[in-house]
């Protein structure tokens, strides 16, 4: 069972700081690109059976998929040269699947292989469609359903698909208001998530061979969304936060369409996920993220095997990765803030026995990286922002420069772990502040929907008041902080520079939204689903007018004083590259030169090495210069 359906400052602030993790002063200067290259390894999958194990490796500079016997030695099955295979799953002992799109366009195509790489085969070979695999189907070794929007670029129908064949047959139609599927663990197509303008409504069916029907609507800031089926395939999981802030578990009957039992809560943070055996078909506890991710645990089987983790590795993150059919032999995922990865090989059956299977990034050195620790302040209009500060190790915690990365979505939120860009930044001497402003995810609803139509104002302001924060504390120096994000990142970057000309020195958008209304008029069709759904979280082009001007930096590039630096992937399907080329240009206007970078095989954000090193080289110049660093 799979789904696509998805998700003035007070005195009180208080911050966590720590004595200098490396004893020998300032760590020494590490070569940007070890921050920036590709793994020795990662994504390790065990296949059914738990008797070979594959993974990807870097081949001519692209992450490529090798197998191997547990035990044996290993083989490349993939010789991918333009772009990494990042997305891969086992569908029987002899057989894989993985995706991969073209220079960043994000139309992914679902292709089969056999563990020896022979008989690889394009399972989606349209152009311009995008794909995704909904469900593995783990009774039937043959074939696998796939999201597919073939027919209709707007809307995602599902296909069974024969691995070894490529014969596909449509087994759901989208009406035209589906914006996702979810099986049962039978592999039936049972639940259907309408999108029509601002209600959301749960289609169930019996079985395939009836007809859905409607059994719970909601406006879209009401949450009920489906988790999962319990073990016998009757009733339902479901996060919600219908009349209550945070979303919390229940049990539901889809044939009543009532709730029955709460089975879990939080009054501080909404639940993330659920955490389910197929083994067992069982329910076996929850997670969510506070500071840092948490777990709670149904089953005492399961709670004991995390216990015995967090003993085995005292001080990180732990957590399964991938395990065999029997979920018997596992692989244990072991990370921190300093600590970009280790994987590991365990069998149940010889619980003392972890067997290394990869360091991810071996010349990253855990004592050299600066630790991440949760920060919080409180708003002019009452509202407590979460966030996180990393401070370089072996400096005095005072006057440091900053860069100020606020986080890309904007419905998504910043979260404890490894952050190359972070860790680069930290060993260059600056001090790292990220900000889960108002709309961040994971805060309650009402923290949500502060953010409504907060584009570049309350938003920008909270990220700005975690500037102030620092500068109030002595922390940062007021003459060296810049701005620098990603995506809604890269708009807040803008924005800063904008509407707080004397506060940064400079700044960098990387793939950044300059212009609302160019924004909406090119979002790709199949968000069309959602449109309504942005018209009241961002604001509508012809309503709000006023507002996109306002807010909309391509129309205020005059205000900007400060060196900006942008980045673009030509191929991005979210952010055109129209957006950046407007921002260029509007500069240019003014008589003002601003360096840009473009790539050509790039779209959302970049992902070939070379063009990675290319950015965070041209990065580090760019800041050493305007931020003076030494």
């Amino acid at each position: 069972m799979k789904a696509s359906i998805v998700m003035a400052l007070a005195s009180t602030a208080a911050i966590l700081i720590t004595s200098p993790l490396w004893a020998e002063g300032r760590p020494p200067r590490i070569p940007v690109e070890d921050f920036f290259r590709l793994p020795t390894k990662t994504a390790y999958r065990l296949s059914p059976d738990g008797k070979s194990y594959s993974f990807l490796q870097p081949w001519k500079d692209r992450l490529n998929i090798h197998v191997a016997p547990v035990g044996g030695e290993a083989k490349r099955i993939t010789s991918s040269t333009e772009r990494d295979i990042r997305a891969y799953t086992w569908v029987n002992d002899d057989t894989l699947v993985y995706l991969q799109d073209k220079g960043g366009d994000e139309n992914y195509h679902v292709y089969s292989l056999s563990t020896d790489g022979s008989d690889v085969r394009d399972l989606t070979p349209f152009d311009g469609v995008r794909a995704s695999l909904l469900d593995d189907l783990e009774d039937d070794d043959t074939h696998v359903l796939i999201e597919m929007n073939r027919r209709d670029l707007r809307f995602f129908d599902v296909y069974k698909v024969n691995v070894l064949s490529g014969e596909m047959e449509m087994v759901a139609e989208n009406p035209g208001t589906v914006g996702g599927w979810m099986t049962d663990h039978r592999g039936r197509i049972r639940i259907a998530y309408a999108m029509e303008g601002l209600k959301r409504t749960i289609l169930y069916r019996d079985d395939e061979g009836q007809p859905f029907r409607p059994i719970f609507s909601t406006d879209f800031t009401d949450s009920v969304i489906p988790a999962g089926f319990t073990g016998d395939d009757e009733k339902l999981y479901v996060m919600s936060n219908l009349d209550r802030d945070t979303t919390a578990l229940y049990l539901f009957d889809p044939k009543s369409g009532n709730f029955e039992d709460m089975l879990y809560e939080r009054d501080d943070v909404d639940l993330s996920g659920i955490i389910w055996s197929r083994a067992k078909k069982k329910l076996l506890g929850v997670s969510y993220y506070t500071d840092k991710r948490q777990r709670h645990f149904f089953d005492e089987e399961t709670e004991r095997l995390f216990d015995r983790l967090k003993k085995r590795f005292p001080d990180y993150s732990v957590g399964i990765s991938s395990m065999s059919k029997d979920e018997r032999k596992m692989i244990i995922a072991v990370a921190s803030d300093r600590m970009p990865g280790r994987l590991y090989y365990h069998d149940l059956d010889n619980p003392e026995k972890f067997e290394l299977v990869a360091d991810l990034y071996p010349w990253i050195d855990e004592k050299q990286m600066a630790p991440m620790k949760p920060i919080s302040y409180e708003t002019e209009d009452g509202l407590t922002i979460q966030g996180y500060l990393t401070l370089p190790v072996g400096l005095p915690e005072k006057g440091l420069p900053v860069v100020v990365n606020p986080h890309g979505g904007p419905e998504v939120r910043d979260t404890w772990g490894y952050n190359p860009e972070v860790q680069f930044l930290a060993n260059r001497g600056v001090a790292v502040l990220q900000v889960n402003y108002r709309i961040s995810t994971g805060y309650g609803k009402k923290f949500w929907m502060a953010g409504f139509k907060q584009w570049g104002r309350k938003q920008q302001d909270d990220i700005t008041a975690g500037v102030k924060w620092l500068v109030d504390r002595g922390i940062a120096d007021p003459d060296r902080i810049a701005i620098y994000g990603a995506s809604y990142g890269g708009y807040a970057t803008l924005m800063g520079l904008i509407r707080t000309p004397d506060l940064y020195r400079c700044g960098i958008d990387y793939v950044g939204v300059a212009n609302l209304f160019t924004l909406l008029e090119s979002i790709p069709p199949y968000w069309e689903l959602a449109r309504q759904k942005m018209y009241e979280t961002i604001g509508h082009p012809e309503k709000d007018a006023e507002l996109f001007r306002e807010v909309s930096p391509v129309f205020h590039a005059d205000k900007i004083k400060a060196p900006l630096f942008i980045a673009q992937g030509a191929n991005d399907p979210r952010v055109k590259k129209a957006e950046s080329d407007q921002m260029v240009e509007a500069m240019k206007k003014r008589g003002v030169t601003v360096q840009y970078m473009v790539k050509d095989d790039e779209g959302h954000g970049f992902h070939n090495q070379e063009n990675r090193f290319d950015f965070y080289r041209a990065m580090e110049k760019f800041l050493t210069e305007h931020l003076e660093l030494e």
